[in-house]
């Protein structure tokens, strides 16, 4: 259902770290690094800083859960294969990306660089179709499937916990399903890495006007209070809230531009928190973001 490409998925320390041989290069190799980015550690037991080099690389190449392999040479029971590659010292790591060699390094290195390395090798693969994954939930949840879009949301974030676009799409689905509690949780739980991602907080955003139309009362009695006095602008505002709890984005922030044209300065210029927080809390391409960004600034700048 998740739509993964295999590679996105953790493979078993198995798939992902594998000595290998003269008889079984072209295949753990060559063969592989069509599909996903493939390091080799070429290494021998007498060798010193490959036992220091060796389980760090293991380590990173692990931590990245399917995004690159890494395949292990001992050159004294391959030393052909370590003569092909003009293998003079070792350790030596060499990169294959397509059946290339496409980058690599001599010696040790410290952590902070062979993460870089590893980090810079997975990338030729891409996300390993987490991409395709946020957009496929991102459809399931505009087309009313908050629950599939949620599991597939989490999915991803078994994966990748610090996907932005994932976190702030599963938020969203849970508001979508009425869970606001649940959304309040994730929203103030969010990984420090991705805590001010726009993403998250245009989900924190939703929260905000999720919060506010639970509170507003029903829309024909708000439009009722507004008709008999234009200037009830709490009616207005709580007018504004309560059409954008029935979807009616556009009208609501019609609402707020006309508070904010009559008393920008009511309630701590409370027409203009609220009109960017819309404005958060939706795509900034979207067009009724675009024009009421436009409307705010004309009246701002008159």
């Amino acid at each position: 259902m998740l739509g993964l490409t295999p590679t996105s998925a953790a493979a078993p320390t198995g798939d992902l770290i594998k000595d290998s041989t003269e008889a079984t290069f072209m295949k753990d190799v060559i063969e592989a690094s069509r599909d996903v980015p493939v390091i080799v550690d070429f290494w021998a037991p007498w060798c010193g800083p490959c036992k220091q080099l060796g389980p760090a690389l293991e380590a990173a190449v692990t931590a990245e859960k399917g995004r690159v392999r890494m395949v292990k040479i001992n050159v004294d029971e391959n030393q052909m294969i370590a003569a092909q590659l003009r293998i003079q010292s070792i350790p030596t790591v060499y990169a294959f990306w397509q059946g290339q060699p496409v980058d690599g390094f001599q010696g040790a290195l410290p952590g902070s660089e062979i993460k870089k390395f590893i980090d810079r090798i997975a990338a030729l693969g891409g996300d390993g179709g987490l991409a395709e994954a946020v957009a496929a939930a991102e459809q399931m949840l505009e087309e009313g499937a908050a629950v599939d879009a949620a599991e597939t949301f989490a999915a991803i974030l078994g994966e990748e916990p610090e996907n932005a676009p994932a976190y702030g799409g599963l938020i969203r689905a849970h508001l979508a399903l009425g869970n606001l509690d649940q959304a309040e949780v994730l929203a103030t739980n969010a990984p420090a890495a991705i805590a001010t991602a726009k993403e998250v907080e245009a989900a924190r955003a939703q929260i905000e006007l999720a919060r506010q139309a639970a509170k507003a009362g029903p829309v024909a009695e708000l439009e009722s209070a507004v008709a008999a006095n234009a200037n009830d602008h709490q009616a207005r505002f709580d007018l504004a809230a309560a059409l954008l709890a029935a979807g009616r984005t556009e009208e609501a922030m019609d609402h707020l531009l006309e508070l904010f044209r009559r008393d920008r300065d009511w309630n701590d210029g409370a027409a203009k928190t609220q009109l960017f927080t819309i404005f958060d809390a939706l795509n900034p391409k979207d067009p009724i973001v675009l024009k009421g960004r436009r409307k705010l600034s004309s009246m701002i700048f008159a």
